[in-house]
């Protein structure tokens, strides 16, 4: 992993003027925040700049607005939280750029923390406009990008800033830059990933760099099913991309050059319908009757599963195995998950987890806090996992 100043390497930053990224894009219903998992994961970072004296100021997205101001996605909306979590005042800027944004900063004394307007009400945060990054960085001094879960857009707040100001990882970035190194990066061996969820055709990028870079993969959920009926398997009315047969062959087929077993279930829980307490029954993945739906893999997939995990040293999980929202089709992934933790809480296991869809699942299981790291930064972690660049990681360890 290319080398990135850290929180570490900032020295006598009391009265600087310090520009923060952070991922405030949190669930907010009549008004209020409904979870503040990302503004605890930023927490740490903005506590620690401003003990040290530095006039913390955050800049932060909030919905789609598409360029304009949009009154219920205003980041006034989010103080109140901000102050919950931080237990620290936080003064708010009708702006992120101009004289509200200027008037504001000048307000501020040493430890302070302001909260700027959404970055997205100004078209050019998305277009990264040279002219509103340099109206950005008027206002500070240094840059510190905590916002993973942004890294893969090249916008104004997240890439163009770390060419107009000196830039540093904040806290949460770090330790997620840390915990993928460790999963994909440099990996301890035996390296098996666990890939769910519904389609392939969402994946296919994800699949084709994973092949090459573990030990196993554990393919569940619906993008199982193209995989068995690729090989021929009758999946009767299961969730399956039939024409995507082709494209999950080449994936078996890149496996197969690059030493990478692909584990595919070896019996699945079928049911007639798709409803919490559906009737169910636990067949060989031969024999799905064609009126069948396959929701969840079986008992014998999940000692599979477990014995895989068993012999791993790190282990990289996207997506559940099953329709894990609906008993009892949560089994397999449940099940899953806490052997998984028990690895991990053991010393045996490095388990690195992310996405959506799995963040929900891990929860669900109550094992969330079990792994190593669970990334709550979605299509970021999906294309990190994928192999690509991200800019806003990039920038900080590269030239600008």
């Amino acid at each position: 992993m290319p080398a990135f100043k850290t929180l570490n390497d900032l020295k006598d930053i009391a009265g600087k003027r310090v520009l923060v990224r952070v991922d405030l894009n949190v669930p907010v219903a009549d008004g209020k925040v409904t979870d503040k998992t990302r503004i605890e994961r930023v927490a740490p970072t903005i506590l620690e700049l401003s003990e040290k004296g530095a006039k913390v100021i955050l800049l932060a997205h909030f919905g789609r607005p598409k360029g304009e101001p949009v009154a219920d996605m205003s980041l006034s909306l989010i103080v109140p939280a901000v102050e919950e979590v931080l237990d620290h005042a936080v003064s708010f800027a009708s702006d992120c750029i101009g004289a509200p944004a200027a008037e504001a900063v000048a307000k501020l004394n040493d430890g302070d923390i302001l909260l700027l307007e959404n970055t997205r009400f100004h078209k050019g945060e998305e277009k990264n406009d040279p002219a509103f990054v340099e109206a950005l960085a008027a206002n500070g001094d240094i840059y510190v990008n905590d916002a993973f879960s942004a890294a893969h857009r090249a916008h104004a707040s997240t890439e163009g800033l770390a060419r107009h100001l000196p830039a540093y990882a904040g806290r949460t970035m770090q330790a997620e830059l840390e915990a993928l190194e460790k999963g994909l990066g440099a990996p301890a061996r035996p390296v098996v990933a666990i890939v769910g969820g519904a389609k392939v055709s969402s994946k296919i990028d994800l699949l084709m760099n994973l092949v090459k870079k573990v030990d196993a993969l554990v393919i569940g959920g619906g993008m199982a099913n193209t995989f068995l009926a690729a090989r021929g398997t009758n999946v009767g009315k299961s969730l399956c991309e039939h024409d995507l047969a082709d494209t999950a062959k080449q994936i078996m087929i890149e496996a197969a050059t690059s030493g990478c077993a692909i584990v595919l279930p070896e019996d699945g829980v079928i049911a007639r319908e798709f409803k919490a307490g559906a009737a169910n029954e636990t067949v060989e993945i031969n024999a799905i009757p064609a009126d069948t739906m396959v929701l969840d893999v079986g008992a014998k997939s999940v000692e599979s599963i477990k014995a895989w995990i068993s012999r791993a040293e790190t282990l990289v999980w996207n997506g559940p195995l099953g329709a894990f929202e609906i008993e009892p089709f949560d089994a397999a992934t449940v099940a899953a998950a806490k052997h998984a933790a028990e690895c991990t809480k053991a010393g045996k296991l490095v388990s690195v987890a992310g996405g959506g869809d799995t963040v929900a699942a891990l929860n669900h299981a109550g094992v969330a806090d079990d792994f190593t790291y669970v990334s709550t930064a979605g299509g970021a972690f999906l294309e990190w996992m994928e192999g690509k660049e991200l800019p806003g990681v990039a920038i900080l360890s590269g030239d600008k």
